[in-house]
Order: C-alpha cells, then sequence, then structure tokens
C-alpha cells in the first residue's frame, strides 16, 4: 500500500505555470505506475497524465499534450506534474493515484490508491 500525499495547487492566471508533487509514503513507491488525475466541478474525474514505475512509459490526455509534464524521482518517491499555459479549462482538484507495476493502464477506476487532491484555479 501506498499513502500519497498532493502539492502545489492555487490560483494562477491564465497563461502561467504551476508544478504539482505528489509525495508517497513506503518503499513500494518506486515499484508503483503513478498518475496524475483531475475532477472539475461537476464532471467525472478524468485522467491527465501517466507514468510507469521506471518513467519509461508515459501517457498524456489529448488535451494537455504540449503544455504538462509528468515526471518522477523514485529516490524521492515524489511524481511532478509541470503544468504551463494553463487555462480555465484546468480548473479542478487535482488527484495523485497510484497501481501495481503489473499492467500499464490509464483509468482512474484501475487506480486503487489515491491522494486527497490539490485544487488548481485558473482564472481569465
Amino acid at each position: 500500500q501506498v499513502q500519497l500525499a498532493e502539492s502545489g495547487g492555487g490560483l494562477v492566471q491564465a497563461g502561467g505555470s504551476l508544478r504539482l508533487s505528489c509525495t508517497g509514503s513506503g518503499r513500494a513507491f518506486g515499484s508503483r505506475h503513478m498518475g496524475w488525475f483531475r475532477q472539475a466541478s461537476g464532471k467525472d474525474r478524468e485522467t491527465v497524465a501517466v507514468i510507469s514505475w521506471n518513467g519509461e512509459n508515459i501517457y498524456y490526455t489529448d488535451s494537455v499534450k504540449g503544455r504538462f509534464t509528468i515526471s518522477r524521482d523514485n529516490s524521492k518517491n515524489t511524481m511532478y506534474l509541470q503544468m504551463a499555459s494553463l487555462e480555465p479549462g484546468d480548473t479542478a482538484v487535482y488527484y495523485c493515484a497510484a497501481r501495481v507495476a503489473t499492467r500499464f493502464t490509464t483509468t482512474p477506476d484501475t487506480f486503487p490508491w489515491w491522494g486527497q487532491g490539490t485544487a488548481v484555479t485558473v482564472y481569465s
């Protein structure tokens, strides 16, 4: 099991940048696939980006390609989401999640361990 905690959310003007961090507890962090997901008010949770345990496989949803970068540092038990060119449509609560590294999946229902979320608000 992995306990996760997100940080780095906040209020930012459109066009600006933010970096989210997700820190995990325990030695299992480095053997887990990790992902960033978001949920806007009144909408379903959606996948933003997923990274494999070793960083070799990465997935981005189309709407963030070229703007967001997912990365991880297993020596620090930390995953990152660098967000640039933010748009009001990126406003949501952002969650990090983990799953065992048996398959590389990208849908929220395949990730059993979740953080509490960090809110990102982009204003125009």
